[in-house]
């Protein structure tokens, strides 16, 4: 059995008031950040497309930097999008050349 005076279990006396105080709460975890938004990603990955299509080396130089900034900025798709990007401008750049050759 427990007197009038014992402490409720987990409760640390304090020194200075002579008094019992409860134990300071467990910290809980930071709150969870928010998903970060993938817009430079995702524009990385469409100059990537048009890059097929129209102007290789302007729009895929645009992706690869779009890319390689959304990835130092933590957006997971970055890295991606900058590789797109560079393997698109080089798929222009070969079918514009095929496209020029045959033209002429």
């Amino acid at each position: 059995m427990t007197s009038a005076q014992d402490p409720p279990p987990g409760d640390e006396p304090d020194a200075r008031r002579g008094s019992w105080t409860r134990p300071s709460p467990v910290p809980r975890p930071p709150y969870p950040t928010r998903v970060t938004d993938q817009v430079l990603s995702i524009v990385g990955c469409v100059c990537a497309a048009v890059a097929v299509l129209f102007s290789p080396v302007l729009f895929g130089l645009a992706g690869i930097v779009l890319g390689i900034v959304a990835h130092t900025k933590g957006e997971p798709l970055g890295k991606w999008a900058a590789v797109a990007a560079g393997v698109g401008m080089i798929i222009g750049t070969v079918l514009s050349v095929i496209l020029e050759s045959v033209m002429s």
